[in-house]
């Protein structure tokens, strides 16, 4: 336990209080995992956590939620959320309890929690307080919830995806009872704002087994639930993650694959690096798979022809009614348009590199070399998925991963603006008002490779572009 903390919990016992971290920090604990974050639930209520925090000299931060009896205290640097101990009551609100009141003991306080892993409570001696069985859990590897998961799902039906995302970052199974009381409580979930839903798919995508909290989004069915947006002053309906529900019914039978199309793409994310960019790149690089129109012969082979093209546009869609950064959008749709032609690159040593990274430069979605560079790094590391994600026996990579460092460095001298023409001060002071114009053409030339990326040759060939236009002035 963090010393600060256990200090925290020692002033409140020596105040004649009960107190204890709980939650989180409990299981990371026990797990032997280093605590993001500590809360602690005490028997103090607010006005007398103040009065503590006042008399040890301790920061309190003023919140919303200290109308639910929680205050934040800020110790030699370190943000603890304490709550008084409390009890729950849901209405028709989706996630926030209709009443909140004060609870007089710890046990009462740790079974309004969602799942038993998160429901231990530890005092200042590391004492363990476990009403729900959450350390038999943990050391089974198992979800569960704290009592009925049906009512603990219609209670707060973000519990739904914050049982995905804690699959995926404790690399825990749910139990069969949790799975199946899921579906009961997906009426709840068109009450949930797009916000809460997409900050739980974000987390996620980048915890370590994060291909476990996908399946059981996807084959659960959450995912084909619908949440909502308020524009204006009015809620509007927006489908979560329909897009891949056909993926667990789509056979993957191309020779180059051993799985079929959903357990593919949980592989190739299960072999990316814990990147939101690459993972998401990863979850819809074969979205399109098994769509009408895709599957087909195209050239006397069997393949799902266009299934980029296709899976870049419905990427874009997914992420934009996500309400995603535009910037972000548009590097993940790159990358899954991209993917095919990355894979015929490196593996057929056909094809022009340079002219391709010429185009992109031209009219991809790169303001700078270094932002091309990186993209490609990117798309290695999703190409290196996807080749595991394939299933075959001594996969090897490292051709492909050579290649990728080749392109990244190829996509690195590749200008794609004027900001990454290597002149220094003497061309602008030879160009004057002419540089803007000057530096353009010298940007499609270096682009061409029919000019050196270097100050003296830009300056030379300024010096004659200039001369040339001068002599056309005067004629």
């Amino acid at each position: 336990m963090n010393p600060i903390v256990r200090r925290v919990l020692r002033a409140f016992r020596d105040d004649g209080f009960e107190a204890y971290i709980v939650g989180g920090a409990v299981r990371d604990l026990l797990m032997k995992r280093q605590p993001h974050d500590y809360d602690v639930t005490t028997s103090a209520r607010p006005e007398e956590i103040r009065a503590i925090a006042e008399k040890e000299h301790w920061h309190t931060v003023e919140i919303n939620g200290e109308a639910f009896g929680i205050v934040v205290l800020v110790v030699d640097g370190l943000t603890i959320e304490t709550a008084t101990f409390r009890g729950e009551r849901y209405g028709t609100d989706s996630h926030r309890p209709e009443t909140v009141w004060y609870a007089s003991t710890l046990r009462e306080d740790v079974m309004r929690r969602d799942f038993t892993v998160n429901a231990l409570a530890m005092d200042d001696e590391d004492h363990i307080y476990d009403y729900t069985g959450g350390q038999k859990d943990i050391r089974k590897k198992r979800l569960v919830t704290v009592g009925d998961p049906r009512r603990r799902f219609s209670e707060d039906a973000l519990r739904l995806f914050r049982a995905c995302r804690f699959t995926g970052q404790l690399d825990f199974l749910p139990v069969k009872e949790l799975l199946r009381a899921m579906p009961a409580a997906y009426d709840r979930v068109r009450g949930l704002s797009l916000e809460r839903v997409v900050s739980e798919i974000d987390r996620l995508m980048v915890t370590p087994a994060a291909y476990k909290g996908l399946d059981v989004l996807v084959r659960s069915g959450l995912g084909q639930c619908s949440c909502r947006q308020k524009e204006n002053g009015i809620y509007h309906e927006i489908p979560i993650l329909p897009e891949l529900a056909h993926l667990p019914d789509t056979p993957q039978s191309l020779p180059f694959h051993a799985f079929d199309a959903w357990f593919h793409t949980l592989a190739v994310v299960a072999h990316t690096p814990a990147d939101p960019v690459i993972r998401y790149a990863a979850l819809f690089h074969d979205v399109a798979k098994g769509l009408p129109g895709i599957r087909g012969v195209h050239k006397g082979r069997l393949t799902d022809y266009g299934h980029d093209d296709k899976g870049a546009e419905m990427a874009a869609d997914i992420l934009t009614r996500w309400h995603k950064n535009p910037a972000f959008v548009r590097r993940i749709a790159w990358l899954v348009r991209t993917h095919m032609k990355f894979h015929y690159f490196a593996n057929t040593g056909e094809g022009d590199i340079n002219k391709w990274l010429r185009r992109e430069a031209l009219y991809g979605p790169f303001r700078r070399s270094e932002e091309m560079a990186k993209a490609i790094r990117q798309a290695t590391a999703l190409a290196v998925g996807d080749i595991w994600g394939c299933g075959h026996e001594h996969t090897d990579t490292s051709g492909t991963e050579s290649f990728g460092a080749f392109m990244e460095e190829l996509a690195r001298e590749m200008p794609v603006s004027t900001k990454d023409l290597h002149y220094d001060r003497r061309l602008p002071g030879a160009c004057g008002r002419r540089t803007g114009d000057c530096l353009r053409n010298l940007l499609k030339r270096v682009q061409n490779k029919q000019l050196e990326n270097d100050p003296a040759a830009l300056l030379d060939a300024a010096e004659k572009w200039l001369k040339r236009h001068e002599e056309a002035e005067t004629q």
